[in-house]
């Protein structure tokens, strides 16, 4: 927490105004707005309803086609299946591990050509896909000159995924504000946090409307209860945006620790790699992009190690009760997405047998991070 955000909360409480809606909403999406240059925000529950909603609105529809990153939290694709539409996985490319321009493309031409075929079902027919949902990886922007411009070529809606990367940058804008839609997340793990909660940007005031009508239950413009459309309880209340209004006065400050977590490790490894022999690859910043490093991530190639495994070095730090994580296992190798097409070339499921997630939290201490050092020297040196 950064200290103003229980002075919004106790306003709300001595407002007696700690229902959905209120001033706290309307403040924070003016920030969210502020800060990422998005015309319109409307704050939600969650990130995955937020991705729910941008669906819903895109006209998805059961058995239609959704193109989505493969390399990513299952949060990305699970809202898709709530449509009873089908997912199409594509393959990341290695400069940014987010979603491959060439494999997006020779998803979509095989979408338009009836080769999609799902397993047990067979294939199902020429279909123009409805959405494209490219992720923000670990804060990483992804290629989105070149994913924007295929989809503009197919004239497909773009859902930006930026769940993990508010406060990233790609060429001077802030990720959030490429697609027709954008989602973000403020999950007790996020760069800011809520306790729980997302939001849904656009520049489309008429859609971000619908999103909030859709979010309170689609109650219709009427004295009685009355309803002509299926609703959801998706809103986020005045208390939870309370602290959003005050982990946005942080933001600017959790990027810059988080990148300097960052810089330690860059360090750390670039001495080991020089003086030991070692090639141990921290994700890539491409030229263009500024990460806010959410998470820092490492690939341990055993073959180029010295035999050293991503999981031999995570038991290592569980030992010492520091938390390490293997990389996203990807979508298309999931048991409950194993019908779903996909098109790649191996290389997020390299990055997943191969990376490993640091601890990486903003308030980081000299102490946790000697901590850290002393375990890594002894696996490394």
């Amino acid at each position: 927490m950064g200290g103003t955000e229980q002075k919004y909360v106790s306003e709300a409480f001595e407002s007696n105004w700690v229902a959905p809606l209120g001033p706290n909403v309307d403040n924070f999406e003016k920030d969210l707005c502020q800060f990422t240059g998005a015309k319109h925000a409307a704050a939600l529950s969650a990130g995955t309803a937020a991705l729910h909603l941008a669906l819903i609105l895109s006209d998805v529809k059961q058995d239609d086609l959704v193109i989505c990153q493969s390399f990513t939290f299952s949060a990305s694709a699970n809202p898709i299946t709530y449509q009873g539409a089908i997912p199409v996985f594509v393959d990341s490319e290695e400069e940014t591990w987010n979603m491959c321009p060439v494999q997006l493309e020779k998803a979509i031409k095989a979408c338009l050509s009836g080769e999609i075929e799902i397993k047990k079902k067979g294939k199902v027919g020429a279909k123009k896909p409805k959405a494209i949902i490219p992720v923000h990886l670990y804060g990483m922007p992804a290629k989105m000159d070149e994913i924007m411009a295929i989809a503009k070529k197919y004239d497909i809606p773009v859902i930006e995924d930026a769940a993990e990367s508010l406060g990233s940058t790609y060429k001077d804008k802030q990720t959030g504000t490429f697609g027709k839609f954008s989602i973000l997340s403020f999950n007790g793990n996020k760069i800011i946090t809520t306790s729980g909660g997302g939001a849904l940007l656009s520049n489309d005031e008429t859609l971000i409307q619908k999103a909030r009508f859709l979010a309170t239950q689609a109650r219709d413009n009427a004295p009685h209860y009355q309803h002509s459309h299926i609703g959801y309880n998706y809103r986020m209340s005045n208390i939870v945006a309370g602290i959003g209004r005050g982990q946005m006065e942080v933001l600017p400050e959790r990027v810059k620790q988080r990148r300097a977590v960052y810089q330690w490790y860059n360090a750390y490894f670039q001495n080991v790699n020089n003086t030991k022999g070692y090639n141990i690859v921290l994700q890539p910043e491409a030229e263009g992009s500024l990460s806010n490093r959410w998470l820092t991530a490492v690939l341990i190639d055993p073959e180029r190690n010295k035999g050293l495994t991503k999981e031999r070095l995570r038991l290592a730090l569980e030992q010492e009760n520091i938390e390490s994580r293997p990389l996203w296992k990807p979508m298309h190798l999931q048991p409950v997405f194993d019908y779903a097409p996909f098109f790649g070339n191996g290389t997020s499921k390299k990055l997943f047998d191969q990376g490993l997630c640091l601890p990486s939290s903003s308030n980081m201490t000299e102490e946790n991070m000697q901590r850290i050092k002393v375990v890594l020297d002894r696996v490394l040196l």
